[in-house]
């Protein structure tokens, strides 16, 4: 029977309706600590009879913990951002932690503001900061109050991080395209505002050239095309390099899926045909990327989240626990937008 509904219902209710101790029930209903699927079963179900609600409140003040996580992102407008976010939130939804969303944007001094003031004021357990290269201060001021860190997007001294090679995936993306026979290859990067974190443009630029290099290639200033990393600039940069007069690509390296999307897009409107005109290769794993046929590698941003969420909580969980630095193998995926150049066949 449940209580009446003026009645507090407590841990101890809980316990002593589904015939287990106190101890357990915490286990059970904070999902940390050994607890057999019968007995948490017993407890999920006698919590939902009584209608208990775990009290948090009372949980942080014993514990010093808010479950409560900051995550840092510098745009949610973005498909990569998003999809890092959804896997962020879901994995922290079923740990039981709640998310504080902190979207750093591009005004200046914003990123300064949510780190020095929104941080400090809320109460935090930790923090999973994307695609944002903090500085050895940021690191320290977080530290210096007590929330851990995750790192996603590249490497940060002395934080706990996940991140692409992205030299190396770039490299290997032009390997792909030089393995095929092209030699007349443009590349599709970032506009010099993104490298402001980890200067994630550059690094897929200098390995497009290191491929380049050791094959013998030229690469051609004329086709090395800055854009904005969406499809619709990408759609028209890709658009004016294959039009030119001087001449155009057999192949592009775009250092998005999502300009690699452009890319095709612009390719079609000019009468080309992927992969027989030009092929076109990305970096990713977007969603419309099997819709446009697109070559990529996929390094599942929504996995990713999910992982750094997973990460942050087992720093929390294991005190003292050393930051570990995990590299993600994205999986290379071959589909159609990529073939044998013309000229070839």
């Amino acid at each position: 029977m449940k209580d009446d509904p003026g009645t507090s219902v407590s841990i101890r209710d809980v316990a002593q309706s589904a015939g287990v101790s106190m101890a357990t029930v915490s286990r059970a209903l904070s999902g940390r600590g050994n607890v057999s699927e019968k007995s948490r079963q017993r407890v999920l179900d006698a919590a939902a009879e009584l209608g208990f609600v775990p009290s948090y409140n009372a949980s942080s003040l014993a514990s010093g913990r808010t479950r409560n996580i900051g995550v840092m992102v510098p745009t949610v407008s973005r498909w990569f951002f998003s999809s890092v976010l959804e896997g962020v939130s879901k994995a922290l939804l079923e740990a039981g932690y709640d998310l504080t969303l902190y979207n750093t944007g591009e005004q200046p001094g914003r990123r300064q503001s949510v780190l020095t003031d929104f941080l400090r004021r809320q109460r935090l357990d930790g923090v999973v900061a994307v695609s944002l290269e903090l500085s050895p201060a940021e690191v320290a001021q977080l530290l210096r109050v007590g929330r851990p860190i995750v790192g996603l997007g590249g490497a940060i001294e002395g934080v706990a991080t996940l991140h692409i090679d992205d030299f190396a995936v770039a490299k290997h993306a032009t390997e792909h395209l030089l393995g095929l026979g092209h030699r007349d290859i443009g590349h599709l990067s970032g506009t010099p505002e993104f490298e402001r974190d980890f200067a994630l443009p550059a690094n897929r630029r200098l390995g497009f050239e290191a491929a380049m290099r050791e094959a013998g290639v030229r690469v051609r200033p004329e086709w090395l095309a800055p854009t904005d990393f969406t499809i619709a600039g990408a759609h028209a940069t890709a658009k004016r390099l294959l039009a030119s007069p001087a001449g155009r690509p057999t192949a592009i390296f775009a250092a998005s899926d999502e300009m690699a999307i452009g890319a095709i897009t612009a390719a079609q409107q000019l009468g080309l045909q992927v992969p027989y005109d030009v092929s076109v290769i990305g970096i990713d794993g977007h969603e419309l990327g099997e819709m446009f046929g697109l070559t990529t590698f996929d390094q599942a941003p929504a996995r990713q989240g999910a992982d750094a969420a997973h990460m942050l909580i087992k720093e929390l969980e294991s005190d003292g626990a050393e930051p570990e630095t995990r590299i993600v193998e994205p999986e290379f995926v071959i589909r159609m937008s990529t073939a044998v150049p013309r000229s070839l066949r």
